[in-house]
């Protein structure tokens, strides 16, 4: 048995037809950048996730600078951050000249720390970013609290969490901005490159569509430096195929994750892993699940040997890569943080994987740790 972290060509061959379709469609309409493909997947976008506006933008990293860059951040300011996360969350800060400021995870759910949230907030910082880790919202509450008491701009990093909810609201209809990354292995993935910026502030969608167009409204004039970032066609006419199966993907998911829980328990119950935490005021979309184990490296290799896939995120975090080394942060300033990357495990987990793939996988874990 052979079994990938993620099926994406079961995904592409259960929609091939409609996928095709769309491909040829805008191939024969010779039409490929900010056509009407990428103007219906941003009024779809903004529309599912209950903002005023949406903007699709080359990838997600560039969502983050854009939205960023069209919040005001520029040299000299700070942004909170998690150090559990993608580098883009923290690298997208770090170009436009800001200061990224890290502060440590809960234990639990692994987002950031809301309690140590206020203590990391000086004269210099003017934004959070709340990173949205694995599908699973942060207490959106607590952070738009301190976002009014401080004045500052909140960016929601929802790169995995297309179509999670905290309370009810969907990611990134809280914030200032929120920002999405289509690429492919995501939730809502393309089929290259892609992202989107979703705004209620008029302002901020007005400045993001200009800087995504090299500062430019009207072609050969600009009035700002800005950026070459546009979602194109191709990939906007794949994602509004895939949008429509986005809720049913995302509640599979979430059956493969209490499946999952079910089967681990008794190792849970032993102490030999810790299941993903939850909020149960966030309905999560498990982009990933990710589970810890001591013996991460024994569990793997055994998943190796019988053929199933697995994956560290993430290995190390951003407080101790190198390239943040002029940060001047040390190995211990985040003790959750690095317990997190030395034992977090990412297992299979997509709408097409069986129950018998699953039972198989936690099978292979079980004999693994038992074992030990």
């Amino acid at each position: 048995m052979s079994i990938p972290l993620l099926d994406l060509k079961a995904q592409y061959l259960s929609i091939k037809e409609e996928i095709d379709q769309a491909v040829l469609g805008v191939l024969d309409s010779c039409h490929f950048i900010l056509g009407p493909n990428v103007k219906a997947m941003e009024e779809k976008t903004a529309a599912y996730c209950g903002t005023k506006h949406a903007v699709a933008v080359a990838n997600g990293t560039d969502a983050l600078v854009l939205a960023l860059k069209a919040c005001g951040i520029a040299q000299g300011d700070e942004v909170i951050t998690t150090p559990f996360t993608f580098f883009a969350s923290a690298e997208a800060v770090a170009s436009l000249g800001a200061t990224p400021v890290f502060v440590d995870i809960d234990p639990v759910t692994l987002n950031m720390d809301i309690d140590q949230l206020e203590s990391k907030i000086t004269s210099r910082t003017k934004a959070i970013i709340p990173v949205h880790i694995f599908g699973q919202m942060v207490n959106m509450d607590k952070v738009m609290d301190l976002a009014q008491k401080y004045e500052l701009k909140i960016i929601e990093d929802a790169a995995q969490a297309i179509g999670a909810e905290f309370k009810g609201k969907r990611a990134g209809a809280y914030g200032t901005a929120g920002t999405f990354s289509f690429f492919p292995t995501k939730n809502l993935g393309g089929y290259g490159d892609g992202g989107m910026v979703v705004t209620n502030c008029d302002e901020i969608a007005e400045k993001v569509r200009l800087f995504r167009f090299h500062g430019s409204k009207t072609k050969y004039f600009h009035e700002e430096i800005g950026y070459n970032s546009r979602l194109d066609e191709i990939q906007a006419a794949i994602l509004r195929v895939k949008f429509q199966y986005l809720d049913e993907w995302n509640k599979a998911r979430r059956q493969k994750a209490e499946l999952y829980d079910s089967l681990l328990k008794p190792l849970a119950d032993q102490g030999k892993v810790i299941l993903p935490g939850k909020d149960p005021e966030a309905y999560q979309v498990f982009h990933l699940y990710v589970m810890r184990v001591q013996q991460r490296e024994k569990v793997m290799e055994k998943l190796k040997e019988a053929g199933i896939a697995s994956a560290i995120y993430y290995p190390l975090p951003l407080h101790l890569q190198k390239a943040f080394a002029y940060l001047g942060y040390k190995a211990g300033d985040f003790p959750e943080a690095e317990k997190a990357s030395e034992h977090a495990l990412a297992i299979p987990c997509y709408p097409e994987l069986t129950p018998q793939q699953q039972e198989e996988i936690v099978h292979v874990i079980n004999d693994c740790l038992i074992q030990s």
